[in-house]
C-alpha cells in the first residue's frame, strides 16, 4: 500500500516538473518575442506616449454632422457581412463532409480538403479583398467573396470537427436500417451537429462584421471606405464619430448574436 502511494506521488512530481518545464518554455519564448518586438524599449514607448495623447485630443469633440451619409455605407457593411457568412456556410457544408474523418471517402480527399481549408484560412481576408477589387472592381461585391472564401477556411473546419466527434450509435443505426452515405449523413450526423454548427455561423457573422469594416479599406464599400476617406485628409474628428458608430453597431451586433445563439440551444 505505501509503495503505491510512493508511485501516485511520484507520478504527480513527475506531471508537475513536466508542466513547470513547459511552462517556464512558454514564458522564455513570449519574452524573447517581446524583446524581439520592442516591448522593452522604454525610451521609444515614452516618446510614443505623448503623440499618443496628441492624437486622441484631436479625435475630440467627435463630429456627427455627416452621420446621414453613413447610413448606406453601415447598411452595405451589414449587407457584406450577411452575404459573406451565407456564402461560407453554404460552401462548408460539403466540405466539412469531406474534411470529417468518419465521412470522407477516402485519405486521400479528406487530405486535399483539409489542405484547401489549411490554404483558405492562411490568406487574410484584407489580401483577398485587395485580389477581388481588382478583379471585379470596387463595391460590397469583393468584400462579399473575400469574406466568404476566407470564412470557409474556418467554418468548414469547425463544421468537420463537430462531424468527427458526433455519436456513432446514430450512425450504425442508420447503416443497419441500409441508409446511404448520403442518408447517413443527413439522418445519422447532422440533427446531432446542427447546434454546434449553427453556433459557429453566428459566431463567425460577428468576426465578419468587425472585418467587414477593414474591408472597405481596400474599396470593398461599406462604412470602412468612409473611415479611410477621413484618416487620409486627416479629419480625425470624423474619424472618432464613425468609431463611435461602429463600436455601436458592433455592440448590437453581438447583442443579436447572443440572442440567435440562446434560441438555438
Amino acid at each position: 500500500m505505501q509503495a503505491e502511494f510512493k508511485l501516485i506521488l511520484s507520478q504527480q512530481r513527475q506531471a508537475w516538473n513536466r508542466t513547470v518545464r513547459n511552462l517556464a518554455l512558454a514564458l522564455a519564448v513570449v519574452l524573447v518575442c517581446w524583446y524581439y518586438v520592442g516591448l522593452f524599449d522604454t525610451e521609444r514607448l515614452g516618446e510614443g506616449v505623448p503623440s499618443l495623447f496628441s492624437l486622441v485630443g484631436e479625435m475630440f469633440p467627435p463630429n456627427f454632422s455627416q452621420a446621414e451619409n453613413w447610413v448606406k455605407p453601415l447598411l452595405d457593411t451589414l449587407a457584406m457581412s450577411i452575404a459573406g457568412t451565407a456564402v461560407a456556410v453554404l460552401l462548408s457544408l460539403p466540405l466539412s463532409v469531406l474534411a470529417a474523418r468518419n465521412t470522407s471517402p477516402n485519405a486521400m480527399v479528406y487530405h486535399v480538403t483539409r489542405g484547401i481549408l489549411n490554404g483558405l484560412r492562411s490568406i487574410p481576408e484584407l489580401i483577398m479583398g485587395i485580389v477581388f477589387v481588382a478583379a471585379v472592381g470596387f463595391g460590397a461585391l469583393p468584400g462579399v467573396l473575400a469574406l466568404g472564401l476566407h470564412s470557409v477556411g474556418m467554418i468548414a473546419k469547425f463544421f468537420a470537427e463537430a462531424i468527427e466527434h458526433a455519436d456513432p450509435a446514430p450512425v450504425e443505426a442508420a447503416r443497419a436500417a441500409g441508409c446511404s452515405p448520403l442518408q447517413v449523413i443527413f439522418h445519422g450526423i447532422l440533427p446531432q451537429v446542427m447546434p454546434q454548427m449553427a453556433d459557429t455561423a453566428v459566431y463567425r457573422w460577428e468576426y465578419n462584421f468587425r472585418a467587414s469594416t477593414v474591408m472597405g479599406m481596400v474599396g470593398a464599400g461599406g462604412i470602412g471606405f468612409e473611415l479611410m476617406g477621413s484618416l487620409r485628409i486627416m479629419q480625425y474628428t470624423d474619424v472618432s464619430a464613425i468609431l463611435i458608430v461602429i463600436l455601436a453597431m458592433v455592440t448590437l451586433v453581438d447583442a443579436f448574436s447572443a440572442h440567435l445563439r440562446r434560441s438555438f440551444k
